[in-house]
């Protein structure tokens, strides 16, 4: 009877003091992709709503003490200039849930990171869906050209600056790139190909689910 007490109890602390370091992983998390979209396709509200859904994530699991931003570009708009996704999202360095670190800075980022599938986890810590996988959930927004700034003149690459659920066009990225040559937009983390419209079905027809990759400022 005295040794399984023992046993029970050793499971007890060990299953606690998992779940301590998984929260002090999160808390210390700086980066994500989001384990949902808007449920709007790639409808956020703008930049502003994009970054709040960011922020709502990351404080249901305990990194809301970051400022988070969403890796998203913007087209020009009137006398608005574009907004370039590589300078919304800090200086770096990124981790994801696990502690595992995905860049040091901006131009690691943008260069030779280290996101693939295993790396480009949720807030939550989990696998994203992709390539192979049912359903594949590997096209993520970002508006983006590979060297993370907007599109420009004729170029709408941003759904509407992310407010369109219809018709429009959005640049996506594959979290799961096979590769590590961001020369092959199949494997570009951030910039493989357009999508086919701007809602729910559009996004899952080439591969996506509205997903955001979601970056800590500070």
């Amino acid at each position: 009877m005295i040794t399984r007490q023992l046993v029970k109890l050793a499971s007890i602390v060990l299953l606690t003091l998992g779940g301590g370091l998984a929260s002090a992983q999160q808390s210390a998390m700086t980066f994500f992709v989001t384990s949902t979209g808007s449920g709007k396709g790639a409808d956020f509200g703008g930049l502003g709503g994009a970054d709040k859904h960011c922020q709502t994530l990351a404080a249901a699991v305990g990194a809301g003490k970051h400022t988070w931003r969403a890796y998203l570009s913007a087209s020009p708009t009137g006398t608005l200039p574009a907004v370039d996704a590589r300078d919304r999202i800090g200086k770096g360095p990124w981790q994801n849930a696990k502690g595992v670190v995905i860049a040091r800075d901006v131009a690691e980022l943008h260069g030779k990171n280290n996101l693939d599938k295993k790396t480009a986890l949720t807030e939550n810590g989990d696998i994203v869906n992709g390539r192979g996988d049912t359903p594949n959930k590997h096209d993520i927004l970002t508006g983006s050209k590979p060297d993370g700034t907007a599109f420009t003149g004729s170029e709408e690459m941003t759904c509407g600056n992310w407010t369109k659920s219809g018709e429009g066009v959005a640049m996506l990225g594959h979290h799961d790139r096979q590769g590590l040559r961001d020369d092959e937009p199949s494997h570009s983390w951030n910039s493989s190909h357009p999508s086919r419209g701007c809602s729910d079905e559009g996004l899952k027809s080439t591969g996506g689910a509205g997903l955001l990759y979601c970056f800590a400022v500070n």
